[in-house]
């Protein structure tokens, strides 16, 4: 018998251009550090720049600028540290809640009805594949999308979006699992700036209490599809 041909590897697109980026941060804070760049002082500058920008130019651009692709991260991790001496911690999650709500409209809006043709091709290219979905798996397919690892942000709503998902189940389910993971983002962030050991460990937490929730979470909707 012939052996068979060796299977020949391929990388996506999609992760091609997170290595790309990965590769060009990790490229750029090394040359930061080998000329002798203070980092946490360029931090520092960095946050002060912001907060003169304002809460309602950072929160606006919170609710607009992840539905077209800006990592949230960007503004989670940095909400805490930037407006919580001012306005305080309540405050900036309030806000920050407000603001994903917000993008999640909007990012719904783009991906079911306006940018739709446009993002089923840029969809394919990265080599995803558009899922028909029934009415009684919608609910199901909702929250696998959101709690499963690696799909970035702006891609877990063009998916939901493409896929016609009812926008009262989307915004319901969507802005519940998003504001938990932001809110643990923002209180790390904060605690990571300024060095507050006890709201980091809060934090990671939280994070942990998520993990774990995601796993049952997953392991139940594919029993139940197995089972159906």
């Amino acid at each position: 018998m012939p052996a068979s041909p060796p299977r020949s590897f391929r990388l996506s697109p999609a992760l091609l251009f997170k290595l790309a980026v990965l590769g060009l941060l990790l490229a750029g804070a090394a040359l930061l550090i080998l000329q002798g760049v203070d980092l946490k002082a360029l931090l520092a500058r960095g946050l002060e720049f912001i907060r003169g920008l304002g809460p309602a130019t950072f929160f606006g651009a919170m609710a607009v600028l992840p539905a077209f692709g800006c990592p949230l991260t960007v503004f989670t991790l940095s909400a805490g540290p930037v407006f919580g001496p001012t306005l305080g911690m309540p405050t900036v999650v309030g806000l920050s809640f407000a603001s994903l709500a917000v993008n999640l409209a909007l990012s719904y809006w783009l991906a079911r009805y306006a940018l739709r043709p446009w993002l089923e091709r840029l969809l394919r290219w990265l080599g995803y594949t558009l899922p028909q979905v029934a009415p009684e798996d919608r609910l199901g397919l909702l929250v696998l999308v959101r709690v499963t690892p690696g799909p970035p942000y702006v891609l877990q709503n063009i998916v939901l979006g493409l896929t016609a998902m009812p926008f009262g189940l989307f915004m319901a389910i969507s802005w519940t699992i998003v504001c938990a993971y932001s809110a643990a983002f923002i209180v790390f962030g904060d605690a990571l700036v300024h060095g507050r050991g006890q709201m980091a460990l809060l934090a990671v937490s939280l994070f942990i209490a998520f993990t774990v929730g995601v796993k049952f979470l997953r392991r139940h909707y594919q029993r139940r599809k197995e089972s159906a």
